[in-house]
């Protein structure tokens, strides 16, 4: 058996958990009015967020940036260094600046702050000195500094970063509810994940339909249902009325019963075998939704219909290859 870790570890990192838990917690006590201002003048913009920062605060700008795409504030991260040599031209007068820096006097980005001053962007800073030359300089200041970073030498950049991230996930849902952001709008920007699929695929988009929907009317006798049943492979039929709507549907355990009760399956009509008002579902449905219903009603299918009428079935299996199961 490997050996247990030695207890200086966890007791390094339980440490290390507690103090920037604290430092996070210490944040509630500071959104006051310049946060308001900062969402206000986030809202107001109608170009992008630009984020930016040095060294370690950079890392966390880069993830900011991409937290405030992701939830509906267009974002993207511009490095102070590479603005001073011509990434500034990414900048423009309808953009807004949030600037991170937990000294407030990284050089890298003060040099920014004429360039800034002269389009007339607003400037949101993180910095942990409201009156550093950075915090002085914003239009609104956000203070994420922290009593004691979590190294024991209280140099490397750890509770600090950590409390600036929490404060730009603060913004980013602040700014998420006030434009009314919904979970579509979210997988819009993820169209590739598993997430995208579960919030975008539609019932519609994986049923079977056409030629490949089990069908039969409701006079057909047993057998013949059996045969559609085998042929279109989805191991239930669709039964249909006379005037084409959805009478009710035949599965595997409605034939358990019918053999239980010893019919004969060549005068036996499929209407007095069949299971009436099945669960369903509409075309426009959530694929996501679909199998929730699966779900909840232990079933493996479901019919879709429009106005009543038979447009697909969608199937469990349809769902797992679509990857929303």
């Amino acid at each position: 058996m490997p050996n247990e870790p030695m207890k200086p570890f966890r007791n390094s990192a339980l440490r290390t958990i507690r103090m920037e838990a604290e430092a996070v917690a210490a944040l509630a006590e500071r959104i006051t009015d310049d946060f308001d201002r900062a969402c206000e003048l986030l809202l107001a913009t109608s170009g992008r967020v630009i984020v930016t920062g040095m060294g370690k605060s950079g890392h966390i700008a880069r993830k900011i940036a991409a937290t405030f795409a992701s939830t509906g504030t267009p974002a993207h991260f511009v490095h102070p260094g590479e603005a001073s040599h011509g990434d500034m031209g990414m900048i423009t007068a309808n953009d807004a600046i949030i600037a991170l820096s937990n000294s407030g006097n990284v050089p890298e980005v003060i040099t920014l702050l004429p360039m800034f001053k002269r389009l007339g962007v607003p400037l949101i800073s993180m910095t942990g000195n409201p009156n550093s030359t950075l915090g002085l300089a914003s239009d609104a200041h956000l203070n994420t500094g922290v009593a004691t970073e979590a190294c024991p030498l209280d140099l490397a950049p750890t509770s600090s970063t950590t409390t600036a991230l929490v404060m730009g996930d603060a913004l980013a849902i602040a700014l998420l509810e006030a434009r009314g952001f919904t979970a579509e709008d979210f997988a819009f920007s993820h169209p590739g994940g598993t997430l995208g699929k579960k919030l975008l695929l539609k019932v519609g988009d994986v049923m079977h339909s056409g030629e490949r929907i089990p069908q039969v009317s409701s006079d057909t006798p047993l057998a013949q249902a059996l045969l559609e049943i085998s042929n279109k492979g989805l191991g239930m039929t669709t039964v249909i009325d006379r005037d084409g709507q959805l009478a009710g549907i035949f599965t595997d355990g409605d034939l358990r019963r019918a053999i239980d009760l010893q019919v004969d399956i060549n005068q036996t009509k499929i209407a007095t075998l069949m299971t009436r008002g099945p669960k369903t579902a509409k075309p426009g449905m959530l694929a996501a939704e679909a199998l929730r219903i699966m779900e909840e009603n232990k079933i493996t299918s479901l019919v879709v219909i429009d106005d009543g009428r038979v447009v697909g079935v969608i199937h469990l299996m349809s769902l797992l290859q679509a990857g929303i199961a």
